[in-house]
């Protein structure tokens, strides 16, 4: 069975678990004075409990669009946006506004404290808005967070007072007032010299250990290689995240137009994907369950070589050496699995765009056909 993947890209990784998160054919249409502007395009994507997510892109990708979907503050032009058991694009403006205050912490670049309230005051607000926190709690936690931020000795201070290393660490402080389950931050290092910035992105790491549900804009590459999955959007499209997983120095537009001729296949249990000899017409990625690789000895014994899983690559060795297939593919368990097909003469125009991408799969098959062999001539 196969199905067109250019108006779905999903995550798999995370097998039954329900999303905390979970946007459906999300598409944004702005109206402008040259016509309509499609900011998101068929947006499928789900989050889930206790990722660190980072959301990368170039200007104007989408990044903040897709944001924007996500707490509420805008609306799909169609779609459904599903946060637990709440349907954002459904509730009114008062409703939102009273979930966002009891869910979400919001971190914005710029940090966006009050400036006529004390850092102390900018922590306590969120809490007298929202009234999740018990009214004889609230000043102890707003402490607390200073602590936990490093900054209790500046509680009496202006936001004018401090840096904006520091104003940027109130505001994560402030994001974390009503214990949401789940962070919004935009650009929240981008304005950071690199200590202030490793500091915040290290209690970003610390709330992930704690379970909450964290999505980060930024344009640092080094920072979003750190988080736990990364979600790539490209002219109001994601792009399909194995892709990206292999082929990261390729530019957005190629690793778009990849995306859009990805294909569905399920592998039923028993059924080759492969057979040793065959001439090989596409490559495969796993994307759920594993697959296993075996190799034909001299002898006609058959030997298992390896077992692969979800992001691996199949069928790279065949296009880079322009040998018949070196191995038989298989499923390894007794259930099917999903893969995504690539046709070889498109991988093969990818590849001589990108030196890089290249000699990265030119490698991979070198250290595979050498372990093959090696199966082979062992007694």
């Amino acid at each position: 069975m196969q199905a067109s993947l250019s108006e779905k890209v999903q995550d798999k990784t995370n097998g039954d678990r329900t999303p905390v998160i979970s946007l459906h054919q999300v598409n944004k249409v702005f109206e402008t004075d040259a016509g309509p502007f499609t900011a998101l395009k068929n947006i499928n994507i789900d989050f889930y409990q206790g990722e660190f997510i980072g959301v990368t892109g170039k200007s104007g990708s989408g990044k903040s669009t897709l944001i924007n979907m996500i707490t509420g503050i805008d609306h799909p032009t169609k779609g459904e946006i599903r946060v637990g058991s709440d349907v954002l694009n459904h509730l009114s403006e008062s409703d939102m506004a009273r979930w966002r205050g009891k869910n979400l912490g919001i971190v914005f670049q710029f940090y966006q404290l009050l400036p006529m309230l004390s850092l102390f005051e900018n922590i306590l607000l969120p809490m007298d808005l929202s009234d999740v926190i018990p009214f004889e709690d609230r000043e102890e936690r707003a402490m607390w967070l200073l602590e936990r931020v490093g900054m209790e000795a500046y509680a009496d201070k202006m936001p004018s007072e401090i840096s904006g290393g520091q104003q940027q660490t109130i505001a994560v402080a402030r994001a974390l007032a009503n214990d949401p389950a789940i962070m919004i931050a935009d650009e929240p290092t981008g304005n950071l010299d690199s200590k202030t910035a490793e500091r915040v992105f290290h209690l970003f790491e610390q709330m992930r250990q704690e379970g909450k549900t964290i999505i980060m804009i930024t344009h640092d590459p080094a920072l979003a290689n750190r988080t736990s999955r990364q979600v790539v959007i490209s002219d109001g499209e994601l792009i399909h995240p194995i892709l990206h997983q292999h082929m990261r120095t390729m530019s957005h537009p190629l690793l778009l137009q990849a995306t859009h001729a990805l294909e569905s296949v399920t592998l039923q249990p028993g059924e080759p994907l492969i057979r040793s000899g065959d001439e090989v017409e596409d490559i495969y990625f796993v994307e759920n369950g594993l697959v296993s690789v075996w190799v034909d000895k001299p002898r006609g014994e058959r030997v298992e070589a390896v077992q692969l899983s979800a992001g691996c690559v199949l069928g790279e060795i065949e296009t880079l050496t322009n040998l018949p297939a070196q191995a038989t593919i298989l499923p390894t368990n007794g259930d099917p699995v999903q893969l995504l097909r690539l046709s070889r003469r498109l991988f093969e125009q990818l590849l001589e765009k990108d030196a890089l991408v290249k000699h990265r799969f030119s490698q991979l098959a070198h250290k595979r056909l050498t372990e093959n062999q090696m199966i082979r001539a062992a007694i």
